[in-house]
């Protein structure tokens, strides 16, 4: 039987021996690190920007049940109608309910994680309605039958010859079309899908509890045609979106930009209040909101992990992160990859299984200096691992190794004992794991506090 963690270091060894992955990802990742620092240009002081950024998303933690309930009021009073889902399954069968309610054959959906995270495409393939992804990189992972590959840029690991194979092989699409008649292909048959659709689901960058609003940022317009096209408009968004004033997003919009993609701020920014009213010409007849917790609430309860929560998806620890710029999106596993992902995803599902998640760093910490909200994501990798050996039955060769080394480390006359000969084969040949990647460590003839008396011996 495959385990998590097997899984996982099977495809990390493999894709970090994969000389062409590892040049489409640093070439992609250079072209983000080259247009950054042109965006951080922006603030005046970049460092109390995002400082003030995490103390907004601290307050809205510290307060979220009257936020969510806030909001929920105010987009009610729009003609709105909320949905709360503790997991998954209850969002997912939400949506079916209003799908079954509009004879929806065809649905649209932007691109959304937490639309990943409780895998709505396949639950309506398998209740024969079609979802069809509108952003551009989830529209050729989706045709390529692959997760997203990374949290901003779905397709990031593509080259341009590989999205041209996918649409060749699944469009019929002649194999050497540029990237702009790609492009076009692309709009041709989706446009045709926003005719059909009956259903358009979205995500939510932010929830705005003061004016019962949802906020989208995007860069190609998929998301608004989604929300507005359909006549039934159902967003899905995590508890953990919530903002409270609409003078926040002043903020967190070029916050999200800049961290994101490098630009002062994107090309499509909706507020959205509510279905069509009865002044307006556009817009869906219907409106819903899924408010999904899916774990949420377990990382809430944690005061350490909490911090994670302040995330807002901009995936700059990812493009930092050695390991991910290694051993991809993919072999994570997982919704949310890199960084953030191996923090949040042992909360999410079960720090048993996915606690491997935590030691796929070597906790430089690169993606703590880069996250836009200042998140110590290096350090609360360091607390899952704590987590998971209080709460986790680990090897028990392993946890005997590791109490005797710090009992020797705390009783010096234990650590002076023995000769480096027996040392060294404690070390490298008695516990293993220590040089199964590693070179065998070998121990001075004296440790430095013998070194160290002798001296002041001599010095008496």
């Amino acid at each position: 039987m495959t385990t998590r963690i097997s899984s996982f270091k099977e495809k990390s060894f493999t894709k970090a021996a994969d000389i062409s992955h590892r040049n489409k990802i640093n070439h992609n990742i250079g072209k983000y690190n080259a247009v950054v620092p042109a965006g951080k240009k922006q603030f005046a002081d970049l460092d109390f920007a995002r400082e003030k950024a995490k103390n907004i998303k601290w307050k809205s933690l510290q307060s979220l049940d009257r936020q969510l309930e806030k909001f929920e009021f105010n987009f009610l009073k729009r003609g709105g109608k909320v949905i709360w889902a503790e997991n998954a399954e209850q969002a997912c069968e939400a949506i079916l309910k209003i799908c079954k309610e509009k004879n929806c054959k065809t649905l649209v959906k932007s691109k959304s994680m937490v639309t990943e995270e409780i895998h709505l495409n396949d639950f309506l393939e398998k209740n024969h309605i079609e979802s069809i992804e509108t952003d551009l990189g989830e529209y050729i992972q989706q045709l390529d039958g692959e997760p997203p590959y990374h949290i901003v840029t779905p397709a990031m690991h593509k080259s341009k010859q590989d999205v041209a194979r996918v649409f060749h092989e699944h469009l019929n699409t002649p194999l050497d079309l540029t990237p702009e008649q790609l492009t076009l292909v692309a709009r041709d048959k989706l446009r045709k899908k926003y005719a059909e659709a009956e259903v358009g689901v979205t995500g939510a960058n932010f929830i705005i509890s003061e004016t019962g609003s949802i906020a989208i940022t995007e860069n190609e317009g998929n998301a608004r045609l989604s929300a507005s096209w359909p006549q039934t408009h159902i967003v899905v968004a995590g508890i953990e979106k919530v903002i409270p004033s609409l003078q926040d997003l002043a903020l967190f919009w070029p916050l999200l930009s800049t961290f994101g993609t490098g630009q002062q701020i994107t090309v499509y920014n909706s507020i959205i209040n509510g279905p069509r009213q009865s002044t307006e010409e556009n817009g869906p007849e219907e409106m819903y909101v899924i408010l999904l917790d899916n774990g949420r609430t377990n990382i809430l309860q944690d005061p350490v992990s909490r911090e994670s929560l302040y995330c807002i998806r901009c995936g700059a620890c990812l493009n930092a992160c050695p390991v991910y710029k290694n051993i991809g999106g993919h072999s994570y596993e997982t919704t949310y990859s890199g960084p953030i992902g191996s923090v949040i995803t042992p909360h999410l599902k079960d720090m048993g299984e996915w606690k491997h998640l935590s030691h796929a760093s070597s906790l430089c910490g690169n993606c703590t200096e880069v996250c836009a909200v200042k998140i110590n994501l290096h350090e609360l990798l360091l607390e899952n691992r704590r987590e998971a050996v209080k709460k986790v039955k680990g090897d028990v060769l392993e946890k005997v190794a590791w109490t005797a080394w710090q009992q020797a480390m705390l009783f010096r006359p234990l650590m002076n004992t023995g000769n480096k000969k027996m040392k060294n084969w404690m070390v490298n040949k008695l516990f293993k794991g220590w040089t199964v990647h590693r070179a065998d460590l070998d121990f001075p003839k004296k440790s430095f506090n013998q070194i160290w008396k002798e001296k002041q011996k001599t010095n008496q």
